[in-house]
């Protein structure tokens, strides 16, 4: 599904990714580890194609289109990214409304997407009635909407508390079985890593360090 083949990425001065390779397959959990500049984020943005690679390869599945790439995708940031005038509804529905569906579906997967986030109750309220842990709920049922083939979760977890952090990525792990899409989530939270105990690729200084299957934050 992806393949990052020494994948070089900088930004002026600054060697952000230094010949990287990887390859991802469908339906995978991976993890990205790694100290704040050790290169996740580059990666996601690559992946994303928010930016395009200095040097090697990335080869992506899928529509070979930006717009319609991107379709593919699923994606939950730390910030929430939520619009604060629009209800939980209309938040997790915006996915669908840019691509056309039909008032009728759109109901039942905007519904379906707030069930499998137990956030049904919530639907009419905005985001600034909501609880950090809530928000980030949100913000997963807008990326799994569209059930999408892939999501890139950026440090979801980086502005919860560590119970809530847990209970997140406990969903995304549910999620993942429930609806076997491939899941790519950087992160420095150790205890989450290890609970989970998903394959590892490790990031130190924009380089791969260790990439293990049911691996450890070290």
């Amino acid at each position: 599904m992806i393949s990052a083949q020494k994948l070089t990425k900088k930004f002026g001065n600054i060697l952000a990714l230094d010949a990287v390779t990887f390859d991802i397959a469908p339906g995978e959990f991976i993890f990205l580890t790694g100290p704040s500049g050790s290169g996740k984020t580059t990666i996601i943005r690559l992946i994303m194609r928010d930016l395009k690679p200095d040097a090697g390869k990335l080869v992506l599945t899928g529509p070979t289109e930006i717009h319609e790439y991107r379709r593919t995708l699923g994606t939950v940031f730390q910030d929430f990214k939520l619009l604060p005038d629009r209800s939980v509804f209309e938040n997790v529905a915006l996915p669908l409304e840019i691509m056309g569906v039909k008032p009728e579906d759109l109901q039942k997967s905007v519904k379906k997407a707030l069930e499998l986030v137990e956030l049904t109750a919530r639907t009419d309220l905005f985001p600034a009635q909501l609880s950090g842990g809530e928000l980030q709920r949100v913000a997963l049922a807008r990326a799994i909407v569209a059930r999408p083939k892939l999501i890139l979760a950026d440090e979801p977890t980086g502005n919860l508390d560590p119970k809530t952090a847990r209970a997140i990525v406990n969903l995304l792990s549910t999620l993942h079985s429930q609806l076997q899409t491939t899941i790519i989530m950087a992160t420095h939270n150790a205890d989450i890593v290890n609970h989970l105990a998903r394959r590892v690729i490790a990031l130190d200084a924009g380089k791969v360090i260790k990439d293990t299957p049911k691996g450890k934050y070290d």
